[in-house]
């Protein structure tokens, strides 16, 4: 089972970047899907979620209207396009795939989002 994130990296305050998460090794399409994100020294916390259809979403209050997540499951592949970044926004982005009926779940490596000028 793997989960590989790509897509961080360093960016100025307004900017934006698309965080991709490959899936392998189980079967995608039963998963429901987020991204977590944790600054240094600070709790994870969820950013996003999407279910394993893709028919519904939800968002923790920091990033409505700015991020956006999204899955294809022909490719394995779930997504967060973040615009407007902020500062604050700055962290390591986790994957993470829970099974729809729960008790079944896997991490990814992370990858690091830096936002400054």
């Amino acid at each position: 089972v793997q989960l590989v994130e790509s897509g961080g990296g360093l960016v100025q305050p307004g900017g934006s970047l698309r965080l991709s998460c490959v899936a392998s090794g189980f079967t995608f399409s039963s998963y429901h899907m987020s991204w977590y994100r944790q600054a240094p020294g600070k709790e994870r916390e969820l950013v996003a979620s999407i279910t394993s259809a893709g028919g519904s979403t939800n968002y923790a209050e920091t990033v409505k209207g700015r991020f956006t997540i999204s899955r294809d499951n022909a490719k394995n592949t779930v997504y967060l396009q973040m615009n407007s970044l902020k500062p604050e926004d700055t962290a390591v982005y986790y994957c993470y795939a829970l099974w729809r009926f729960g008790g079944d779940d896997y991490w990814g490596q992370g990858t690091q989002v830096t936002v400054s000028s």
